[in-house]
């Protein structure tokens, strides 16, 4: 779509309370909230029958009090017997788990900074970011501790609950970790401005980049997201049971499930991993009411054909939906209210959030601005502010928005107090907002973000390719795929199954590049900059397929 594409207009932009044409400025439709000066760190709920956290599989739990016991027993035991606090950074490398939130709350409850990495990476993966972020310690699954290169930090082996086992002896530092004596403890000194968590994102260009979230960040995302949205519906969010099928190392999960919900009181139930037939048994099992997902979740339950009679809300993020899927879940459960949201990583989650009533079913679109939230819609060229009705790139501002990104002075951050989302979008007549296309090269491979430049850069060290230059072809299920345009030695036999293989070695299993295509030249700008645009054309190209990956641009 062009960047001044516009859709129906009913209003006069004037006439509209939620935008200003003479500033160019959208603000929320929901009053401002206030956002709390102390205390620092986020809340805990106090008193609550029901578990805080419940294993999908095993059932074991962990009540209100449980949590709050640990995660001061922990933060004691860092501080204690590791010296964790301001200044140490720890990294998790956990699966979904009932104890990955203790552990990320103690650690931000030492003063220190929490960085979460995918559990799937790959041990070259996990080497890069352990030279990134020169954590002072790493909590890692027994699977990951045996990844981590020797000597690169102390590691705490954890376990997914707190329940003894008979491999106990494994985790028996963490358990060493718990001081009994931090339940008495105050909370480490932290400012509401100090670092909280590092988090990887693709960023708006080239590759991955740690994004600084601040506390304020963190505790405007449980006010702004998460209470925000559970004070909109009647049911009491303390009645609430979630499914967390999204991984709690991605923003989108880490705000709900380690963080926010517990927060509210809401239980949580977690699935180590998403599949669909153990999904369906815990929303039977444990009753669950609500349900974030992504869109190959969605269009999975969707194919399984469960009636999921518990379910009162299900909501999507983190991709982009299409209208059929849409269509087809609305068909399938009628019972389910649906609605879509948008944040990023940078934006703390926080962005937009769809809420349907009696006046508006906006099903496609991503939502209402959140309070405290302001955006503007760019002209791609000119750089002017665009009325509603009208496509140009989302900016965004608000107390949500990142600190910067971290060891990269040079990178866009919050330069003028605005985040260049990269994202081309549109709000229509009644405030909603519209997501429909992208400017940044991320690829979004089953609501996981990959950095084509990541991929680029594992693929020039084969000694058979001279160039490279990783794009985005559409796929029904997965939403994009990796795929790889690359050129040969003069000789090579080097095959598409020989690349693809050489790139999963490397990688984690989501980043795998899906298709190749050998070129003999990568189109380039006089400046030397890839010609993505190019590459995409290419790709629309009906006779382009797996069977014709040699085919030359």
């Amino acid at each position: 779509m062009q960047p001044d594409a516009a859709a129906t207009v009913t209003h006069h932009p004037s006439s509209l309370s939620f935008y200003s044409a003479a500033a160019g400025l959208y603000t929320s439709i929901h009053p401002p909230l206030p956002l709390p000066s102390d205390p620092p760190i986020l809340p805990l709920p106090l008193h609550r029958h029901s578990p805080a956290l419940v294993d999908a599989a095993t059932a074991a739990s962990l009540s209100c009090a449980d949590l709050r016991r640990l995660v001061s027993s922990l933060a004691a035991g860092l501080r204690h017997r590791l010296q964790i606090g301001r200044g140490s950074l720890v990294l998790l490398l956990l699966p979904n788990s009932v104890a990955f939130p203790v552990a990320f709350l103690a650690v931000l409850a030492t003063g220190a900074v929490a960085s979460t990495m995918n559990p799937s990476s790959s041990p070259a993966e996990i080497a890069a970011r352990l030279r990134d972020t020169g954590p002072s310690l790493v909590f890692a699954s027994p699977d990951n501790a045996a990844k981590l290169p020797p000597l690169a930090a102390p590691v705490v082996i954890v376990p997914d609950t707190f329940h003894l086992s008979a491999d106990q002896d494994q985790f028996a530092f963490f358990h060493a970790l718990l001081d009994p004596t931090g339940a008495e403890m105050p909370p480490h000194a932290v400012g509401q401005d100090d670092a909280a968590a590092i988090l990887y994102s693709s960023g708006t260009t080239g590759r991955s980049k740690g994004v600084v979230l601040t506390h304020r960040n963190l505790i405007a995302m449980v006010e702004l997201f998460v209470r925000f949205e559970a004070s909109q519906y009647t049911r009491p969010a303390c009645d609430n049971v979630y499914l967390a099928a999204l991984p709690m190392f991605h923003v989108y999960g880490l705000s709900l499930f380690a963080v926010g919900l517990l927060s509210l009181g809401s239980t949580v139930v977690v699935m180590k991993r998403f599949d669909v037939g153990g999904a369906v048994r815990a929303i039977d099992r444990y009753k669950v009411t609500h349900l974030p997902l992504v869109p190959p979740i969605m269009a999975a339950l969707v194919r399984a054909r469960a009636p999921l009679e518990s379910l009162v809300q299900v909501s999507s993020g983190a991709a982009p939906l299409n209208a059929n899927l849409i269509h087809d879940f609305r068909k399938a459960f009628p019972h389910i209210d649906f609605i879509q949201g948008y944040g990023m990583t940078e934006s703390t989650a926080v962005g937009t959030r769809g809420f349907n009533t009696c006046k508006h079913k906006k099903y496609a679109s991503v939502g209402l601005l959140a309070p405290n939230m302001h955006a503007k819609i760019v002209h791609l060229e000119s750089g002017s502010c665009l009325p509603p009705g009208s496509c140009g790139e989302l900016w965004l501002d608000g107390p949500a928005i990142m600190k910067g990104y971290y060891n990269d002075d040079d990178a866009p951050t919050r330069k003028d107090s605005w985040l260049r989302t990269g994202d081309i979008a549109y709000f229509d007549s009644d405030g909603y907002l519209f997501i429909v296309g992208r400017l940044k090269d991320t690829i979004k491979y089953k609501g996981f973000q990959i950095a084509p430049a990541d991929l680029e850069a594992v693929l020039i060290q084969h000694p058979e390719i001279v160039d490279v230059a990783v794009t985005s072809d559409e796929d029904e299920e997965a939403g994009e795929i990796p795929v790889a345009f690359v050129v040969r030695k003069s000789g090579s036999t080097l095959s598409c199954t020989h690349v693809m293989e050489y790139v999963a070695k490397q990688v984690a299993s989501y980043k795998r590049v899906r298709k190749v295509i050998f070129v003999e030249a990568i189109p380039k700008s006089a400046a030397g900059k890839v010609l993505r645009r190019l590459l995409k054309d290419y790709l629309v190209d009906a006779s382009v397929s797996a069977s014709r990956c040699r085919s030359k641009l």
